[in-house]
């Protein structure tokens, strides 16, 4: 065996050996790793994270400069502040469990990133676009969720069941002031309106414009724990928007909402590249609407 043989050979021997499994570990971490922080930036763990990368950076100088006594207690605390940090975190603890039981894991692991219909047509599309506008006229107030692929059953749960086929009529008579059903959101699966006078969990997100109401930040809310769309009508401005992925986009016309939601709801594997999706992919959004 010649030196240079043996160089490499050496040489290599000090370098792990990385394989398909490897790179495969390294890319669930960097998934549950960006998860997390996309999770904290958005409610207001990220308030309190800011203040606990303060203490780190008081701890590692407390280190440096030899503070016996006060590494001590910081030692004999630590215990206390990790049940402490879960105890205020516990609601957005829950949201975070809550979307994680509604992931379709099998369709995860089979990399099936395939959005379905559920069987909306393009005749239900157009009856929530004309019952949007209808509505946004007299300002009638309006909250409507579209269940996509994550279940919805607990929001289901906490409304009155209706199974009706979704027409503009029945969702402008639901939304009608001092009528039963129109407090609350409706839930749409497919074409049918499931339920009315459902609870939505409202937004915790820190950064949402003050000016947005309840209404607002429970469309919000629905969209950050699902991927489900909702349509939010405007009481005090007669706007419609909607909201996905934690995003609310201000729609400016009836055929802008049409063009969205036939895209949004297409059953194909990618999305196409429609205005409201570009937005979204800039982060524009949680824009200033009441």
């Amino acid at each position: 065996m010649n030196i240079v043989t043996r160089l490499l050979r050496d040489g290599l021997s000090y370098f792990p050996r990385i394989g398909i499994l490897n790179i495969f570990e390294i890319l669930i971490i960097a998934y549950i790793v960006y998860e997390i922080m996309t999770w904290i930036t958005k409610t207001r763990a990220w308030t309190l994270l800011k203040g606990l990368l303060i203490i780190l950076g008081f701890t590692i100088m407390a280190y440096i400069l030899h503070f016996d006594v006060i590494l001590w207690i910081l030692g004999r605390i630590a215990t206390i502040a990790v049940t402490a940090l879960i105890i205020i975190f516990a609601p957005e603890l829950r949201k975070a469990l809550e979307q994680l039981g509604n992931k379709n894991i099998m369709k995860f692991f089979a990399f099936d990133n395939k959005i379905s219909n559920d069987g909306i047509t393009e005749a239900t599309i157009e009856e929530l676009v004309n019952a949007a506008f209808t509505m946004s006229k007299p300002k009638t107030g309006a909250l409507m969720v579209i269940e996509r692929n994550e279940n919805l059953s607990n929001i289901e749960g906490t409304g009155i069941l209706i199974n009706g086929i979704v027409s503009s009529q029945l969702l402008i008579n639901i939304f009608e002031h001092n009528t039963p059903l129109h407090d609350g959101a409706v839930l749409i699966r497919g074409n049918t309106i499931v339920s009315a006078t459902c609870y939505l969990p409202l937004s915790e997100n820190m950064r949402i414009s003050k000016d947005l109401g309840t209404r607002h930040r429970a469309a919000i809310g629905i969209s950050e724990v699902s991927d489900s769309i909702t349509i939010v009508v405007s009481e005090e401005t007669g706007r419609v928007s909607v909201a996905i992925a934690g995003n609310l986009i201000k729609v400016n016309d009836s055929e802008e909402l049409r063009k969205e939601l036939s895209v949004l709801l297409e059953d194909r594997v990618e999305e196409k590249n429609s205005s409201l999706f570009s937005k979204f992919l800039k982060g524009r959004g949680n824009d200033k609407d009441k």
